[in-house]
């Protein structure tokens, strides 16, 4: 084989390399997501969505669901609103409870939905009134410290 030739073929494997990388760096990045016509907007304020970021995924029993699509501050009510778009195969009741939760002890955050037991779903536009926010790890061991610190403490 000539250096032209040889050339050719290690250009063409460089770049089937760097489409498969970026193939996976997207399935790994879940960058999957719900078609906007086919699913329902619903919002559900919190008071603190710690890293929860748009994109993260909406999970009910461990399934994905849907993904936020928004995250926003309501300067009337100090609250962050996260705008859920839930795919319209999942029919949630109106009393479904959502939380901020973490995978893992140090992984993404997601919303984790709760159905309830109402007959009446969400729809588009509705609000998810029952709400947990995230859990800091900063104030969780603050609140430690402290508790340790007034057992010590004299009375």
């Amino acid at each position: 084989m000539n250096r032209t030739v040889l050339d050719l073929w290690v250009g063409l494997f460089v770049i089937a390399g760097i489409g498969a990388l970026l193939f996976l760096a997207l399935k790994v990045g879940s960058m999957n997501t719900v078609k906007t016509a086919d699913s329902y907007e619903v919002v559900a304020r919190f008071d603190n969505v710690g890293g929860l970021k748009p994109r993260a995924p909406v999970k009910s029993a461990g399934v994905v669901v849907g993904r936020v699509s928004d995250i926003r501050f309501d300067n009337e009510t100090y609250e962050a609103a996260v705008t859920l778009r839930i795919d319209k195969r999942y029919a949630f009741p109106m009393d479904t409870s959502a939380a901020i939760m973490t995978s893992g002890l140090l992984g993404e955050q997601y919303i984790g939905l709760e159905a309830g037991g109402d007959e009446q779903s969400l729809k588009d536009k509705d609000r998810i009134s029952l709400t947990q926010s995230a859990v800091v790890l900063e104030n969780l061991i603050g609140q430690f410290i402290y508790g340790k610190a007034q057992e010590g403490a004299p009375q």
